[in-house]
């Protein structure tokens, strides 16, 4: 005998900062018969909140959440509950170092703003399943980050830009590494051209993003 009777809906809970953003798409997920919005949060903290009171399937989140924990660390605390909902990134952000940072906080999915109504309500279901959904820019630059393998630092490079990650400047780190400026300045220029940056911030967030720092 089989069983005709309708997959129950997904249980979706909305966060996003932008009011006129997120009513919007409560509006156009209204219009998914498999999808059912039970909750929408304005912050990081209320999605995390919201997500522990009501255990929705999927929680749809937004990077960029204005004051307080973005949402990165919202996800990050979202799925470490239990039980633990799916979290589907829904961002105009595609740089690698967001995706990066969502992915490894535990998003099961990332998607762009700027996908088609069909790509999102997809998404959503297969986010539900547990299965990655990734906008094809997305998953593009995530098959291109596994191809190119991570630059190889010198021990010294690493001393160095274990310095920059603190904030030292190159006078403080020569003095905490024993060597001259010209030194600290030689070895900096050959870090950027490895990591592709031109600046000390870059470096320290590329190093991050690779992981490679201690």
């Amino acid at each position: 005998m089989t069983n005709d009777a309708p997959a129950r809906p997904v249980r979706l809970l909305v966060c996003d900062d932008h009011v006129v953003v997120r009513a919007g798409l409560l509006a156009l997920l209204g219009s998914a018969p498999d999808i059912e919005v039970v909750g929408e949060a304005g912050t990081g903290e209320e999605a995390v909140a919201l997500a522990a009171k009501l255990t929705p399937d999927v929680v749809l989140m937004d990077l960029q959440l204005g004051e307080g924990i973005d949402g990165v660390e919202a996800t990050r605390r979202i799925t470490a509950q239990s039980p633990s909902p799916h979290v589907l990134v829904l961002t105009t952000y595609d740089t690698d170092a967001d995706i990066t940072r969502a992915i490894e906080a535990g998003a099961t999915g990332y998607l762009l703003k700027a996908e088609r109504p069909e790509e999102l309500f997809s998404a959503i279901q297969a986010a539900a399943q547990g299965r990655t959904a990734l906008s094809p820019p997305v998953a593009s630059r995530v098959m291109a980050r596994m191809r190119s393998p991570r630059p190889t630092l010198t021990d010294r490079e690493r001393d160095i830009l274990g310095q920059l990650s603190q904030g030292l400047g190159n006078r403080e780190i020569a003095r905490a590494l024993f060597i001259s400026e010209a030194t600290v300045k030689t070895h900096l220029g050959r870090i950027y051209d490895k990591l592709g940056v031109d600046t000390r911030a870059g470096a320290v967030s590329v190093a991050k993003e690779q992981r490679l720092l201690p």
